[in-house]
């Protein structure tokens, strides 16, 4: 039995295991997941950036998380939160955010997920705020972030992506307890 997190009607959210790297990779791999950002990822990005998520779980005790289709167990991506810092006028702050396989699209997971991370950000987890970015083409992300209840604060110039004038211009939307 997994031991998940989190849970929501249909989807488990739980810390991630070697089992998730291959999928998580061919995700990484697809050019329509990775559509908002500068490019696909190589094996080892993906394998790194797991890492890095991992660590950040043991340091605060929640993380992106992985997440599971409960009826079947299927990994389908992750949603949850990571503490961010770089340079803008909406950090440092918690970051809530999410990546699906495209087949997990258009059913409401990230909706599900994420509305499970907010209420978990200020019930378990003591946070006060959340924030979520997006570049501006990004609109079905935007969308997300309205539904469960974030509102818009600004626009800003990511400086992580200032080089890429496809993604350098963002929104951040944000949620307080």
């Amino acid at each position: 039995m997994t031991d998940y997190l989190l849970k929501t009607k249909r989807l488990g959210l739980r810390n991630w295991t070697q089992s998730d790297i291959a999928p998580f990779v061919a995700m990484g791999k697809d050019p329509e997941v990775m559509r908002y950002f500068p490019s696909v990822l190589t094996k080892q990005e993906s394998v790194a950036f797991i890492e890095r998520i991992q660590e950040h779980f043991i340091l605060h005790g929640f993380c992106y998380f992985a997440v599971d289709v409960l009826e079947t167990g299927e990994f389908i991506g992750f949603t949850g939160m990571l503490h961010q810092n770089f340079s803008s006028p909406y950090t440092p702050n918690v970051d809530l955010g999410w990546r699906l396989k495209k087949s997990a699209w258009s059913q409401g997971y990230a909706t599900e997920a994420a509305n499970a991370c907010i209420e978990a950000a200020f019930t378990t987890f003591g946070l006060a705020k959340v924030v979520a970015f997006a570049p501006s083409s990004n609109v079905a992300s935007q969308r997300i972030m309205e539904k469960i209840g974030m509102r818009y604060l600004g626009d800003f110039q990511h400086p992580k992506l200032r080089d890429d004038p496809r993604f350098s211009h963002c929104v951040a939307f944000g949620k307080s307890r």
